[in-house]
């Protein structure tokens, strides 16, 4: 697979330190990523976290807290427009005192999460997870190949890929360049 020139850039030595393969939550990581985005949260007691975490599978932790963001606020979307229906009703006369409808607490239900799934999408596909999973399996192949790297090894294999050795250059510097500053 050819690297573009922006790939060849950000990998040469003093751009980036390091390059970090986080692959995509499992599991048990959907399922505290739930938590987490939910722990202040008022949720129905019918909401099932281990069922979403499950159904949530491919979902990064950015994608799992989007669904838990746009489940609450459409929540709270509710909540108001609850509140504003009582308001209409009083002002019509319907009630006589907004107190008659008791204020709810809104709680975050499955049908607030499934109206935020049927938006949700992936943002990572199949293509790229296999893209980044080979390009980890070709740097633990480097760093195996560093890992056994000797000096002596090294020129020995670069002399010999120029059909030279250490007596062909009278200098013994290894290169046969001229000197520029001579």
């Amino acid at each position: 697979m050819p690297l573009s020139l922006t790939t060849i850039f950000l990998q040469r030595p003093g751009r980036l330190d390091q390059l970090i393969y986080i692959p995509l939550p499992d599991l048990p990581g959907r399922l505290s990523i739930f938590k987490a985005c939910l722990r202040n949260s008022p949720l129905d007691d019918e909401l099932d976290l281990d069922a979403m975490a499950r159904a949530t599978h491919g979902f990064s932790g950015a994608d799992i807290t989007e669904i838990c963001q746009r489940a609450a606020k459409t929540a709270i979307r509710q909540s108001i427009d609850e509140d504003l229906e009582r308001m209409r009703l009083v002002k019509a006369g319907e009630i006589k005192d907004i107190s008659e409808i008791p204020d709810k607490i809104t709680k975050i239900t499955k049908a607030h999460f499934e109206l935020a799934m049927s938006g949700a999408r992936r943002s990572v596909p199949e293509s790229v997870i296999r893209k980044y999973e080979d390009y980890v399996n070709s740097m633990k192949a480097s760093v195996k190949e560093a890992a056994s790297f000797k000096f002596d090894d090294a020129l020995a294999k670069m002399d010999a890929a120029a059909g030279k050795d250490e007596s062909s250059n009278p200098r013994g510097d290894g290169n046969g360049d001229d000197d520029l500053y001579e």
